[in-house]
């Protein structure tokens, strides 16, 4: 019902966030959060302070949709809830709500006892452009269910000391090979004078060759965006094999994206320079 926009589905939605099913009520909270009418706004709130905690977790989440600014002091409020789950989702929350005046709190959390919920504020402070939760993040790296989440959040931050972490990344054993493949396109692209950049490089290259479909997927959108002259000859050798069936037209994207890069940087050059590739 959110989804559809239907705003008469409102007060049939605001029934339902007590209702004695949980899944009822947390459905009813995302569909409001979906729907994002102002009218939902003051049930969620209170469901927030006084509901149980899977119907909190949610309106964390879906108070921010409906009004980012206005939810900002409700969801702050809940980063104290005895729930971690709750206090992770207004974390979440609050990193993509995107007022730095939540950053004094959220690092307050970073010595929460909860693991999970240590990472998620780790994640919104990175969406915050704080540094403190860096550690976490890099111990999420050889963390499946993380790395993923751990490799966006420390390219977010960039800098130095974010590339070390990721250049770690690309050796582990443990970092499940989506966010290896993720790691070395986010150090090619703001990490160029890094020690790991040329192994970033090999690692995207390949990984146009790997065993799974989606990670071939992964090198072949990474080198979209930061690949050179260097990633055209293997991009082709790829769109004429077995395994780059099912990805030519991503492929055929990637290949447009280096030649335009190449025409702009030769554009701005000057009509006297020769194209470069990249190194």
């Amino acid at each position: 019902l959110g989804q559809l926009g239907d705003a008469s589905a409102l007060a049939t939605l605001v029934r339902r966030l007590d209702d004695g099913a949980a899944p009822v009520r947390q459905n009813a909270a995302i569909a409001l959060g979906s729907l994002a009418h102002p009218d939902g706004f003051a049930p969620l709130a209170q469901a927030l302070t006084e509901g149980p905690a899977d119907l909190r977790f949610q309106a964390a989440t879906s108070l921010a949709e409906i009004d980012p600014a206005r939810a900002y002091e409700p969801v702050l409020a809940a980063l104290a809830d005895r729930d971690p789950q709750v206090v992770a989702a207004a974390a979440l929350s609050l990193g993509a709500i995107g007022n730095a005046s939540a950053i004094p709190r959220l690092v307050a959390e970073l010595d929460h006892g909860s693991a999970a919920t240590r990472f998620d504020v780790a994640y919104a402070l990175a969406e915050l452009s704080d540094p403190r939760g860096r550690e976490v993040l890099a111990a999420a790296l050889a963390d499946p269910e993380r790395a993923w989440d751990a490799v966006t959040a420390l390219s977010r931050l960039a800098g130095a000391d974010a590339a070390e972490a990721l250049g770690r990344a690309l050796l582990g054993k443990h970092t499940p090979p989506e966010a290896t493949v993720l790691a070395a396109g986010a150090i090619r692209r703001f990490a160029p004078n890094s020690p790991h950049h040329d192994a970033a490089r090999r690692v995207l290259l390949a990984a146009l060759v790997a065993r799974k479909v989606h990670v071939r997927g992964i090198a072949v959108e990474q080198l979209g965006e930061i690949g050179g002259a260097w990633a055209i000859a293997p991009l082709e050798k790829l769109a004429r094999s077995g395994k780059g069936a099912e990805l030519l037209e991503s492929i055929a994207m990637a290949l447009r994206a280096i030649a335009e890069r190449a025409a702009a940087a030769a554009s701005d050059a000057g009509p006297e320079a020769a194209p470069k590739a990249t190194p």
